[in-house]
């Protein structure tokens, strides 16, 4: 199992301010970092950032914010994995704590979701993370356990490539971030129950999430445990982005 870095932008039910077109040129031109820097916009939005990331010369992935666990079938609003590749998006946001809370998903319908995104042929970016009360009650490590092992006991495939997103939920959206030693306890969990679960040749980013900022990334870049990012609000402005792009280049 090798470790990889990666770099994502989840946009959620937003658009940059300064438009699509003038986010995705200030990604052109940078230097190549050596890792991959994802785009996911809402889903009417793919296929344009197909585009803008082919006139970019490959200069960021595009990703979708959710995937359903169905291929076709009468399931009204929802978007399968392989519609998803079909329009050349290389990644899926799978289990954010979004869509779990908001929406119902349990780790079961997670680890389905894992399973059509992989026979898509798309990376999973497979989001995770406690709530302010499980970790009061000192019980983030086995909240862990439960949603990586269920969810991929679900899935039920080997994966070449995988993401695993830490988002503790009372850090996202917040201004609060989970301080150093946090992060670092919880990424080595993570790490330690991903791989029993993989390949040995299997890729994996482990990334965290939660209130992520241009003014907190170098720091909680440099832990080691730490392969990158997904950012929310701040992913909004592009040279924000890329200032958190930036730091994790050092």
């Amino acid at each position: 199992m090798t470790r990889e870095k990666l770099l994502a932008a989840n946009w959620k039910l937003n658009l940059p301010a300064e438009g699509i077109g003038a986010y995705c040129s200030a990604m052109r031109g940078r230097p190549n970092a050596g890792f991959d820097l994802v785009l996911a916009p809402p889903a009417p939005f793919l296929e344009l950032l197909v585009r803008e990331s082919k006139e970019a010369g490959e200069g960021f992935a595009v990703g979708a914010q959710n995937s359903s666990q169905h291929d076709s079938g009468a399931f009204t609003g929802e978007v399968s994995a392989r519609m998803i590749a079909g329009l050349g998006a290389r990644y899926a946001i799978v289990g954010h704590s979004e869509r779990r809370t908001i929406f119902g998903e349990n780790d079961e319908a997670v680890g389905l979701k894992l399973a059509k995104a992989s026979d898509a042929g798309l990376v999973p970016i497979f989001c995770v993370g406690e709530s302010q009360e499980t970790r009061d009650a000192g019980n983030t490590l086995d909240w862990l356990h439960r949603q990586v092992t269920t969810a991929m006991a679900v899935a039920a495939r080997s994966f070449p490539r995988l993401v695993v997103a830490y988002e503790p939920i009372w850090a996202i959206g917040t201004g609060r971030n989970a301080k150093n030693p946090e992060i670092r306890e919880a990424h080595q969990a993570i790490a330690g129950l991903v791989a029993p679960l993989v390949p040995a040749d299997c890729r994996l980013s482990i990334l965290y999430g939660g209130s992520v900022k241009a003014d907190n990334a170098a720091e909680i870049a440099s832990l080691e445990e730490v392969d990158g990012f997904l950012v929310g609000g701040a992913s909004l402005v592009s040279s924000s982005f890329l200032a958190i792009w930036g730091a994790m280049r050092g």
